[in-house]
């Protein structure tokens, strides 16, 4: 019996069937598909009818590649969007996109209700401007009327999995993203959302991974040809999936989840509310099987990726990335730096040249040339890495031997080398296929194909390749992260 994850990211989905053959995990990937935002009226939409049109594709080619033997199907995805159903079971607009720019002064209008240190000891989330409990609030200060409609919230995984099946649930993992779950009840936290003027009847108890959450409607399972699937409740959050896949033996281990976000931390057993975790910005979101994810968000390859799109526009042909890391590698190292996360980078209108502002502004010489931006972004994003997980350190009080690395980044050969070379540790890269990996891990232990999450993870190690990084240079690393942290001003 084979299951069948689904794996949306920000800029592609893909529909993956896995199971276990003689002893070890096959995956076949059997469909994919672009996830492009739509900008209306000055607004940026995901286009949901979209994805839950690849979806229903994905689960009819799945169904004849398994020859009708599909025994369940899990989705994930990014976080903290959401779309709204309505009192006749309708969705009552698109959902907003988490770039969009309603949320730009919404933490700021939050902290003037709640204070900060509140926020933090209720949710333990990490204070970005697109949280769903920012998005919230903007949509309530500007009188949304979907909002003022709304009876259920669904983030985006419950809502293609209740067009797909008629039933909702919120699933855990993807609810602690929104800010607005408390980790001490692991239920919505009532004084969040009512201080926002937001009803909590709206909110759905959230279910953990591994929860059976329906079955495909009859009419979805007539439209598609195939047997009503079960729907499994997997890691819903994208990187819970991605850190359930990581092929750790040991039982604390620093990740790495490498993608147009980056996603990096520890899986720790209680949630870590302490004040240095609020003061370093840190977040406790959801994790497996009684987990926690202790994680940093990082800007990640979106400043490669942006930048990639901006040069595509402007000579009107695709370029490859191997061409732009090879230019990269003959330019000059370490001419410039930057602070991935500074919020300039979200959602500029020219990447390239916000960059170059940055390191103007900054008194560093100006990357003229596609590779020394190329260069600039990872070896800035190394840097950050290096930060990020001596931080990850001081909280979860452990030091870890090196760092694993998942997700479709760790293709970026020169970005892990440059990241072993940065930490002065060994980089585990592999597998790619994390998010989906640990989608499926979920849904095999749910079926009782496998006995818990270790012994999927020992698995997964054995059944996928995971190339080793050793540290290289790492002197001359030493010396640039003292002048990055000097420059960004991160103590």
């Amino acid at each position: 019996m084979k299951a069948l994850a689904f794996d949306l990211g920000a800029g592609s989905g893909r529909a993956v069937l896995g199971w276990i053959e003689e002893g070890r995990i096959v995956i076949r990937e059997v469909h994919r598909f672009t996830n492009e935002p739509v900008q209306v009226g000055g607004r940026l939409y995901w286009d949901i009818l979209r994805l839950y049109h690849e979806i229903k594709q994905g689960i009819r080619s799945a169904w004849r590649a398994a020859d009708g033997q599909i025994g369940s199907i899990g989705i994930d995805s990014w976080a903290v969007d959401f779309g709204l159903i309505g009192s006749n079971g309708e969705l009552l607009a698109n959902p907003y996109h988490y770039r969009d720019g309603h949320t730009t002064t919404a933490i700021e209008e939050v902290l003037e209700i709640v204070p900060e240190a509140e926020i933090f000891a209720r949710s333990g989330i990490q204070f970005l401007p697109f949280n769903t409990l920012y998005q919230l609030h903007a949509m309530k200060r500007d009188g949304n009327p979907s909002l003022a409609q709304a009876k259920h919230l669904l983030m985006i995984p419950d809502l293609l999995r209740y067009f797909l099946s008629g039933e909702m649930h919120s699933e855990f993992t993807n609810a602690s993203t929104t800010q607005a779950l408390n980790p001490a009840t692991g239920l919505w936290d009532e004084r969040l959302l009512t201080a926002i003027g937001i009803d909590p009847a709206i909110m759905l108890p959230p279910v953990q991974p591994g929860t059976a959450v329906g079955a495909l409607s009859e009419s979805i399972a007539q439209e598609l040809g195939t047997a009503a699937i079960p729907l499994i409740a997997v890691g819903e959050h994208d990187t819970a999936s991605a850190v359930a896949g990581v092929p750790a033996l040991e039982p604390s281990f620093a990740y790495l989840s490498c993608g147009t976000w980056s996603l990096m931390g520890t899986e720790v057993l209680e949630p870590v509310l302490s004040e240095h975790a609020r003061a370093l910005n840190f977040t406790n979101e959801g994790g497996v099987y009684g987990t926690y994810r202790l994680l940093k968000n990082i800007m990640g390859l979106w400043l490669l990726e942006e930048s990639k799109r901006a040069w595509e526009r402007e000579g009107g042909s695709k370029l490859a990335y191997s061409d732009l890391l090879g230019r990269a590698a003959a330019s000059e190292p370490f001419r410039s730096l930057i602070d991935p996360d500074d919020m300039r980078f979200l959602n500029p209108a020219h990447m390239p040249s916000e960059i170059a502002a940055y390191c103007r502004e900054t008194g560093q010489p100006v990357p003229a040339s596609d590779g020394e931006i190329v260069r600039c972004v990872l070896e800035s994003l190394a840097l950050k890495y290096r930060y990020v997980l001596e931080k990850t350190q001081e909280l979860s009080e452990t030091v870890y031997d090196g760092l694993h690395m998942v997700g479709g980044g760790i293709q970026n050969e020169m970005l892990c080398r440059f990241t072993a070379g940065a930490l002065g540790k060994p980089v585990w890269a592999g597998p790619a296929e994390g998010s989906a990996l640990g989608n499926l891990a979920v849904q095999f232990i749910a079926s009782g194909e496998a006995a818990d999450i270790a012994g999927v993870r020992k698995l997964i190690g054995e059944s996928f390749a995971v190339n080793v990084y050793a540290p290289d240079d790492s002197g001359i690393w030493e010396e640039q992260y003292g002048t990055w942290r000097e420059l960004t001003g991160l103590q």
